[in-house]
């Protein structure tokens, strides 16, 4: 059914068999068997013969067939056991432990050491079968031509050695590309992750050189490993002819009356054939088995790695307090330095409590400690209740809003409401597409910061715990829907008003509405009690609060009041919903990118194109090369079996002993001549063949990784906001690896059985001229089983390589978030989820091993017609053939079995393999962004005076969209500090997006320095523009090459900048100072830490025109106050255009745009502003800001 209907159109996932409990192996068997029998009574004894053969080679088929088949079942539920335990192993790891790997290293040990594991697990049966086959030949052949045997055997004895040394040398390559192949992974995961920060500096030349330079040493391992193969396959092609001169030779030498007759000739090449498969395969089991050693002790590092201690925090004890911290210190690093110190504080149930301190102060490490996430290094932790936390850096699921804030539990429709309400989320539900059913990308992508955050935030409310540990959830947002949520939600009027809530935060406006304060510094806690006993006890306290200066005087003097309903109503009312409502249809920008974490699976036939595209990779010359050389090689096997065949005939004609005597020397040395031309031919062929094979797959391997590398780089910005990171990533890893390490293999084979089936049916023809009669029809059904079925298996294997991208996304993202899942104790339901992921990839692999196997019956099936017929002539030709043809057409025949299933199976394998070329090739016909340098290049030192200016400017995300931005005009002057404000959704990003041309217009123009920056090329624009993003993005490897990743500026030189941000004494407390290893995400620094470092990249960029897009918004207010007074200092003579959360930061601005919904609704200063009475200063009125 499966495959008659994958014939008749592309098969989709409901086509495929469901995996079933019990695979009900052949019944067929035993019938078949006993119905021949009762057929083979009825035949003469001459026909006899040929059944029996036949008979005996089926039922060989049918065991085979079924022992594949459970085999293969075997192999994959091993490589499940593996996946399923590196996924909970990642849940449970200690934070020490997880830094010792990153995403990409774990997700190689999913892919591509599981699925070492299972290969091997494949093979295994051939560690015993195969010795076993071997002895068992040597024992007939010592019954046909005796203790010669031992020569052939003592030539075979010597091979084994040498192919094991080489296994052993190819393990350690082997060991060498893995590390490799992870350091490339992990840095193109990255890369991706941080790609927005790569397209705005214009960084990804540098970026694409390192991958290219990692790259460069992989291949040299693959160079490496391939020229071993080369040598460890000549011994193999070269053994059996070895193994039959020493034979033969001996033979005679053992006795002058020895006689080589028919019978002993093809017998013992029959057996010496079947010696050859073993004798092929042990080795590769050997060398598998060693490979597997190494991902096994991959495996073994990581599965024994050491996990989070559940019992360094007490659940169970005694007191009404919520949580109590009583002596206990705590470290991030197994035996480091402790981090907390000496913490002794007990929060009563039902309050709210404040954490504050200075960027690094150990705010977040608190909560972390709460939540057991550190490593204990004395004391008790208490802690009593169900836990809901919200981390610093909002963590988004891929999948609909709602499945995000639900996050597991069931539907409560008016409590869902409540939360939305409270979580200040209604107004952005009417700007979506879908309300709460639109589509949220990997990580978030197509929301903004602030909307990231309430849905973090929605997700813990709607889960309704005892305790909520919030990491600082206000500063993302905008000044009113932090005064908004604070009300609403955490204040003492909130929703969670009789819930524990431990709030870390930089605001400190909200201080007087909380019961307890506790104020961190240094690890330590220096203070502790409500805002009054702080206050009234001055110090620490007094100074922080002192910091924000008299410019926020207003903020504190004036604690809101929170019964002011008339402040409350308007801000409910006001600004948000009236604007809104003006522009229902107007478009929001980062919404509309309508998100697709479904991998388009390709149908039909593979486009030729796909195998040009490999061959053109593989370059020409090496292609011809090898055809040459295997074409060679079989034409000298098939003489040296003629010359067998005509000498045993002459053997059988010579009636005098003498004469045969003197010519037999000569034909030994003629066949030793021939098998020594092949043998030397042949090993020159093979080796030549096997050579150009080697350099042209290498030369494919890396043209393709270049190719595909160039043209993800080549992606706009867009393309990765829509499309899961996973599928990429899948690109350079599952597929790459069968472009390095499979697809010359299956070339390879498919040359070589097809010469060899053209040469078997030459032989027979030429021997039995009747026998062309049944191989046309039978070549003719060949032919026609493969098209048949191979049009179900290509479509399986592409659907089952698209299922794998979920397995591999679904575990980045748990990993991301692994703290979250944690805290919330639904680690059990990302396992059954993952189960569910690793369940559809299975289904495919499941309905790939059943159109296997109902393929190789079928095939094998024809094949034994064929040696059937071949007997068949044989018998009915009766004494016209001589029986030494007879001998060699037998052996030949039965040869071709193996060879036609081999030859078809590995066409389909090309087939159904070049679908990874397919998937590596199809990001070149994808629509890339404008090209990075054109022929009109910028005059250097452009811009000289960064004046930016807006002409009718139009723009929008999709063409079936809305404009984003609708008829913007404005200027700024040389040298001004222009303050960007606006709702979420206002298009405040996406002015920024179109000055960097992430997002080309569709009308009008922007003009800096009267260049119009359509017209240069990306990098010559993106290179003389600065920006400091919203999200501090970093990347694992020195803090010098975050700075610099160019190299391009002297060491003394980033020591100025750091000392300009305040982390010039950080740095040199550091061991390697500024070749300090920054973990993956720069982990290992705290999120103000980890601004400051961006803003000293920022620095370096001498550009005349600065963009800060809400680059303070998760600082505390200590730090932001240092940004700002920076960017004063530093950027005094450059233009800055400052997109703006917190409105203070753009008070002082010369000039203020304000933005809605796309358009602009007012632009002058903010002085002008105010006096207006418009939508700015209802905003200034709604932050209590007073000027």
């Amino acid at each position: 059914r499966l495959i008659s209907l994958g014939y008749k159109k592309p098969l989709e996932r409901d086509d495929l068999f469901e995996l079933n409990e019990s695979d009900s192996p052949y019944t067929v068997c035993p019938k078949f068997e006993k119905k021949w029998r009762e057929e083979i009574q009825k035949f003469s004894t001459g026909s006899m013969v040929a059944v029996i053969l036949t008979i005996n080679i089926l039922s060989h088929t049918f065991l085979h067939q079924l022992y594949q088949r459970n085999n293969m079942l075997t192999a994959v539920k091993i490589k499940t056991a593996v996946v399923g335990l590196i996924y909970k192993k990642a849940l449970t790891l200690a934070n020490f432990s997880r830094r010792n790997y990153t995403t990409g290293e774990i997700v190689n040990l999913m892919s591509a050491d599981a699925q070492q594991l299972m290969e091997l697990t494949v093979n295994i049966n051939l560690l015993w079968s195969a010795p076993f086959q071997i002895i068992m030949t040597v024992f007939f052949l010592w019954k046909e031509l005796g203790p010669s045997v031992l020569a052939g055997v003592a030539v075979l004895l010597l091979v084994i050695p040498i192919n094991a040394l080489i296994a052993g040398k190819v393990k350690r390559l082997k060991k060498k590309q893995m590390r490799y192949s992870d350091q490339r992974v992990k840095l193109l995961s990255e890369m991706l992750h941080g790609i927005k920060i790569l397209k705005l500096y214009a960084w990804e030349p540098s970026y694409q050189r390192k991958v290219m330079s990692i790259r460069e040493y992989e291949m040299d391992v693959l160079k490496s490993s391939g020229y071993l193969t080369i040598y460890s396959m000549l011994t193999l092609t070269c053994i059996p002819f070895m193994v039959s001169l020493a034979t033969f030779g001996i033979f005679f030498l053992l006795d002058k009356e020895n006689v080589l007759t028919a019978t002993k000739v093809f017998t013992s090449i029959s057996l010496f054939n079947i010696l050859r498969l073993p004798l092929f395969d042990l080795p590769s089991v050997i060398s598998a088995v060693a490979q597997t050693k190494v991902s096994l002790s991959r495996l073994e590092d990581f599965l024994c790695a050491e996990d989070l201690n559940p019992e360094d925090v007490n659940t169970n004890y005694s007191g009404s307090h919520a949580v109590g911290f009583i002596g206990a210190s705590f470290c991030w690093e197994k035996n480091g330095l402790p981090v907390l110190k000496n913490l002794n504080v007990s929060i009563p149930e039902g309050s709210l409590v404040a954490v504050v301190g200075q960027v690094g102060s150990g705010k977040s490490s608190f909560l972390s400690a709460v939540l057991g996430e550190m490593e204990k290094l004395e004391g008790t932790v208490q802690r009593r209740g169900s836990v809901a936390y919200v981390s610093q850096e909002a963590w988004i699921q891929n999948g609909s809003l709602q499945e995000n804030i639900l996050f597991g539990a069931n539907l409560n429709r008016t409590y869902y409401e409540l939360v939305l309400e409270s979580c200040a989320l209604l107004p952005d539900l009417e700007q979506l597409l879908n309300g709460d059913q639109t589509e949220i990308g990997e990580r978030g992508v197509n929301i903004s910061g602030g909307q990231k955050q309430r849905v973090n935030l929605a997700r813990a409310v709607y889960s309704n715990a005892d305790l909520y540990l919030l990491d600082d959830p206000l500063s993302a947002v905008d000044v009113h829907v932090g005064k908004h949520l604070f009300e609403k939600l955490i204040g003492p009027s909130g929703l969670l008003k009789s819930k524990t809530r431990i709030l870390v935060t930089h605001n400190l406006m909200f201080l007087p509405h909380t019961d307890l304060i506790i104020v961190m510094e240094e690890g330590r806690i220096s203070q502790m009690g409500t805002y009054q006993e702080l206050i009234s006890k001055g110090a620490n306290f007094a100074d922080l609060i002192q910091v924000f200066g008299t410019e926020r005087a207003s903020e504190k003097a004036t604690p809101m009041e929170v019964n002011s309903s008339k402040r409350e109503g308007q801000l409910g009312g006001s600004l948000q919903q009236r604007e809104l409502l003006k522009h229902k249809d107007s478009s929001f920008d980062q919404w509309k990118i309508v998100t697709n974490h479904k991998e388009k699976v390709a149908t039909g036939g593979i486009k030729i194109s796909v195998v040009l595209k490999y061959l053109q990779a593989f370059s020409w010359h090496w292609m011809w090369l090898t055809i040459a050389a295997y074409v060679g090689q079989n034409a000298l096997a098939i003489g040296q079996n003629l010359w067998l065949s005509t000498w045993t005939t002459e053997t059988a004609k010579v009636s005098d002993f003498t004469e045969w005597k003197q010519s037999q020397n000569y034909k030994l040395g003629i066949y030793g001549l021939l098998g020594f031309i092949q043998g030397k031919h042949e090993c020159l062929l093979v080796c030549c063949g096997a050579y150009a094979l080697t350099r042209g797959s290498l030369s494919a391997s890396w043209t393709l990784h270049h190719q595909l590398l160039d043209n993800v780089l080549h992606l706009p910005l867009q393309y990765f906001q829509t499309n899961p990171v996973g599928q990429i990533i899948n690109r350079f890893t599952k597929d790459l690896f069968i472009v390095d390490f499979r697809f010359h293999y299956y070339l390879r084979t498919w040359l070589n059985c097809t010469l060899d089936v053209i040469g078997t049916v030459l032989v027979i023809t030429s021997a039995l001229p009747l026998f062309i009669l049944v191989v046309i029809p039978l070549g003719y059904f060949y032919f026609t089983i493969q098209r048949y079925y191979i049009a179900s298996s290509r479509q399986i294997r592409r659907l089952a390589g698209a299922s794998h991208s979920p397995v591999i996304s679904h575990f980045s993202e748990t990993f991301a978030g692994r703290s979250t899942i944690r805290a919330f104790g639904h680690q059990e339901r990302f396992i059954r989820k993952n189960n569910d992921v690793v369940y559809e990839n299975l289904v495919y692999f499941y309905n790939n091993v059943i159109s296997n196997r109902w393929l190789s019956v079928r095939l094998e099936l024809l094949g034994n017609l064929m040696v059937f017929f071949a007997a068949l002539f044989v018998v009915l030709a009766g004494d016209t053939v001589s029986s030494s043809t007879i001998g060699l057409s037998i052996s030949y025949a039965l040869n071709i079995i193996q060879s036609l299933n081999f030859w078809v199976r590995k066409a389909c394998e090309i087939e159904t393999n070049a679908v990874s070329i397919e998937r590596v090739c199809e990001y070149a016909k994808m629509d890339k962004e404008e090209p990075w340098i054109m022929s009109k290049r910028p005059p250097v030192g452009w811009p000289d005076k960064g004046i930016i200016e807006f002409f009718n400017y139009k723009a929008q995300y999709r063409k079936d969209l809305g404009l984003a931005l609708n008829d913007i005009s404005f200027q700024t002057k040389s040298k001004e500090k222009v303050g960007i404000v606006g709702r979420t959704g206002a298009g405040k990003s996406t002015l920024t997006n179109c000055l960097f041309r992430v997002l080309e217009g569709s009308e009008g123009k922007i003009i800096i320095d009267g260049i119009d920056i359509s017209t240069i090329g990306l990098h010559d624009l993106r290179e003389n523009l600065n920006i400091i993003p919203q999200d501090p993005v970093l990347f694992s490897g020195t803090l010098q090459s975050n700075l610099d990743p160019l190299g391009k500026h002297p060491d003394l030189e980033l020591w100025r900048v750091l000392e300009l941000c305040d982390l010039k004494d950080f740095v040199q407390s550091l061991p390697k100072k500024l070749l300090h290893e920054i973990s993956e995400g720069g982990e290992n620094l705290s999120a103000g830490q980890r601004q400051l470092v961006c803003l000293a990249r920022a620095l370096l960029r001498k550009a005349k025109i600065l963009v800060l897009d809400e680059a303070t918004a998760s600082v505390d207010m200590e730090t932001d106050d240092l940004v700002q007074s920076i960017i004063k200092r530093e950027f005094y003579n450059c233009t800055v255009l400052t997109i703006a959360h917190r409105l203070h930061t753009v008070m002082d601005s010369e000039r203020v745009l304000v933005l809605d919904a796309g358009r602009i609704l007012e632009y002058d200063t903010p002085y002008n502003l105010l006096q207006r009475k418009g939508a700015f200063s209802e905003m200034v009125a709604e932050a209590g800001i007073r000027r």
